[in-house]
């Protein structure tokens, strides 16, 4: 057998081993798992605080909000920023996580200009710098200043 015939069926054999039948990719799909907020007071909300899809963790968008008061803090992006760190933290530890497990932050300002300052509270919170994103947009909810979203990453 000549070697381009002997590479030709190699080839051939490892597409067929690549190859599923749909049968067995239902049994390797994983489910997402749609968690029911810690917080109370967000259990009517029309969204899930965190979605977990094996060992990833997708969290909703966190604002600078107090949840115990329902009101966002006062103070500006510095407060803000602070306040909605600590929503995503909160929502972490429910999980059994910490911010060490983010792996991608996706930020939205209110304005650009508060990035400077913004950035001055999210340094401190993740010193293993996941990947990021950061735009304005021209209203964020509640007329809040900032709003961060997460993946995050648990290890076994």
């Amino acid at each position: 057998m000549s070697r381009s015939m002997t590479f030709l069926l190699v080839l051939i054999s490892a597409m067929i081993l690549q190859c599923t039948s749909p049968s067995e990719e239902k049994t390797n799909k994983v489910e997402p798992v749609f968690h029911t907020s810690h917080e109370a007071s967000r259990s009517d909300k029309p969204f899930s605080d965190a979605v977990q899809v094996g060992d990833l963790f997708f969290l909703t968008g966190q604002i600078g909000l107090d949840h115990s008061s329902g009101e966002l803090v006062e103070g500006g992006i510095t407060a803000e920023t602070r306040q909605t760190l600590e929503n995503i933290k909160a929502v972490l530890a429910h999980h059994d996580m910490s911010m060490d497990d983010v792996v991608k932050a996706t930020v939205i300002l209110d304005t650009i200009a508060d990035f400077a300052e913004f950035n001055s509270v999210y340094i401190t919170y993740f010193p293993k710098k996941p990947a990021r994103t950061t735009f304005a947009a021209e209203s964020l909810a509640r007329n809040a200043k900032v709003e961060i979203e997460v993946v995050a990453v648990r290890s076994n």
